[in-house]
């Protein structure tokens, strides 16, 4: 089981490819398992919670079932190893953000392989090492550098994921090639810091290179780049966006709130005046741009009128797509001893209200879609009926954006198709293949 996010995810992959390497069948039923790995995830206390829910989880599997050994790995066994194998006694190994590759040893080892390493966490992976696809075939996440150099108030990832650390150009193109010649049709550049890639490298706008080497891999037809900082996102990494025929006009980049004081709380390097003109610089640079964006409300002390600053901000910049969290306490972070905390209450309420005033944005720009031709990567069949087809614009990332219902089942997965745009709703776009 892997939970949390792609680049999670991504570590599960390597994991799944050492555990084939050793001669291991995976299976996806736990019942037929005889050993189960959950690989967990512990950035915010839902998460959290749903980490320890899977695991309760599976030890009942265990109990119940046929399997004999459950491994637990990722973030949060690197934040909470001792306490969770004193907490559920049905654990036999644990592994933390450092040690993805000794997966061989939990599994097939004897006893618990022990706390997770004291020394902050320094390993990432190569095109060599091994990993099985869990997305489907026409798609798939790159990791292009781990871990973090900043300090954010309330960010537990530095600890969990150590410094920034990047992977040579040259390998993470060898991935992409390898990835092109299996069928993989679009990538997606994933890391903490996506655009800090190569500077511990000695690369100075190294996103900007890799993205210009990526975009003369034959068979790629959409790279996509998700997790930009808005402190390190440059002028020139803009134009390879721009110039890049293969690049998709898309950017994640998660501004957190828009009011200068809770900016400065949050141990923000950029403040509100800086982001706006950040996001006028993206698209006058990047034309036709599509922006992603988060944000945290219900930070320690944030204030009616701080709040209202962060509408009008949202308002002002009509992102295209928007995702919005409630503050949660970690602890070790800086913001977990800040006074003046907001209420659950206030907290869901101001998360609704920033909600949909983008929905009422997101609708109103789907809308100016209608009658456009456009390309369409096709994901397959609609849950809801045979007879459609679901599939993504350039403009929205897999699992999180909106997407597109294709009236027309004749098309084949990982097919790029030509629609036109017929209907519209705040999240999806209906459309029939032209």
């Amino acid at each position: 089981m892997s939970l949390g996010c792609p680049k999670n995810l991504v570590d599960s992959e390597v994991m799944l490819g050492h555990l084939k390497r050793g001669g291991y069948e995976l299976v996806a039923d736990a019942s037929q398992a005889d050993v189960i790995v959950v690989n967990t995830c512990a950035f915010i206390d839902r998460a959290k919670q749903e980490s320890v829910d899977a695991i309760l989880e599976m030890a009942r599997e265990k109990q119940a079932g046929r399997a004999r050994r459950l491994v637990v790995t990722g973030c949060l066994a690197q934040r909470y190893d001792g306490e969770l194998r004193q907490a559920i006694p049905e654990i036999d190994a644990t592994l933390g953000t450092d040690q993805v590759e000794e997966i061989l040893d939990a599994v097939g080892g004897p006893h618990v392989l022990g706390d997770a390493p004291p020394q902050p966490p320094s390993w990432i992976y190569d095109h060599a090492t091994p990993r099985v696809l869990s997305t489907p075939a026409y798609t798939a996440y790159v990791k292009i550098s781990e871990g973090c150099d900043y300090n954010c108030s309330f960010c537990i990832i530095p600890t969990l994921r150590g410094r920034h650390r990047s992977r040579p150009l040259a390998d993470v193109v060898a991935e992409a090639r390898g990835l092109a010649e299996r069928g993989v049709r679009e990538i997606n550049l994933i890391a903490q810091d996506s655009t800090r890639y190569g500077l511990d490298l000695g690369l100075r706008d190294g996103l900007a290179a890799l993205l210009r080497a990526l975009d003369s891999v034959d068979g790629l037809c959409w790279i996509r780049i998700l997790y930009a900082y808005p402190a390190t996102l440059s002028d020139p990494i803009l134009d390879a966006i721009a110039g890049a025929d293969k690049v998709v006009k898309y950017l994640d980049i998660p501004l957190q709130h828009a009011a200068d004081s809770v900016l400065a709380r949050m141990k923000r390097p950029t403040g509100r005046g800086q982001l706006a003109d950040l996001v006028g610089r993206i698209r006058a640079r990047v034309p036709g741009v599509a922006i992603r964006s988060s944000f945290i409300v219900g930070f320690p002390g944030e204030t009616q009128a701080e709040f209202e600053q962060l509408l009008g901000f949202v308002r002002d910049a009509e992102f295209d797509h928007v995702g919005v969290f409630t503050y949660s306490d970690e602890e070790g972070t800086a913001s977990f001893d800040l006074p003046e905390r907001i209420g659950p209450l206030v907290k869901a309420n101001r998360r609704r209200q920033l909600m949909a005033l983008q929905k009422r944005i997101a609708l109103r720009r789907n809308r100016t879609r209608v009658g456009q031709r456009v390309e369409v990567l096709v994901e397959g069949p609609h849950p809801e009926s045979e007879l459609l087809l679901r599939g993504r614009l350039a403009s929205q990332a897999p699992e999180i954006d909106g997407g597109v219902i294709l009236n027309d089942g004749r098309a084949l997965a990982g097919a790029f198709v030509t629609a036109e745009v017929t209907e519209a709703f705040a999240y999806d776009l209906v459309a029939r293949i032209a």
